[in-house]
C-alpha cells in the first residue's frame, strides 16, 4: 500500500464573507470590516476566532515584482458584533469597496489551544 494515499489535504482556513464595514446610522467607519465566518452563529463561538488571521485574497490589474498578479490584505478578528456569530476585522490597509461581498479566508492559526 502506498503511504499516504487515502489522506485528504488539510485546509488550515475556514472560509468567511465580507459583510461591510462597521456603521452606524450615519456614519461608517471602513477600517472596521464585518465578517460572516461559516459555521459560527453564536457570539460564544466566536471566542474561539478571536485573534485569529483574516486574509483577502485578490487579483491586480497588473504583475508585481514577482511576475504575480496575486495580491492580499490581512487582518486580524479583533471581537464579536452581535449574538449571530458576525466578527469584527481589522486589516492593516482598509478594505476597498470591492471586497463587500467577497469571501475571505480565516486562518486557524495563531492557536490558542
Amino acid at each position: 500500500m502506498v503511504r499516504g494515499a487515502n489522506t485528504k489535504p488539510h485546509r488550515l482556513y475556514t472560509r468567511g464573507k465580507v459583510l461591510g464595514y462597521r456603521r452606524s446610522h450615519h456614519l461608517q467607519n471602513p477600517n472596521q470590516s464585518l465578517v460572516k465566518i461559516e459555521g459560527v452563529n453564536t457570539s460564544k463561538d466566536v471566542q474561539y476566532y478571536l485573534g485569529k488571521r483574516v486574509v483577502w485574497v485578490y487579483k491586480g490589474q497588473t504583475k508585481d515584482a514577482k511576475g504575480s498578479r496575486v495580491r492580499s490584505i490581512w487582518g486580524r478578528v479583533t471581537g464579536a458584533h452581535g449574538n449571530s456569530g458576525v466578527v469584527r476585522v481589522k486589516f492593516a490597509h482598509n478594505l476597498p469597496a470591492r471586497a463587500l461581498g467577497a469571501s475571505v479566508r480565516v486562518m486557524l492559526y495563531p492557536s490558542s489551544i
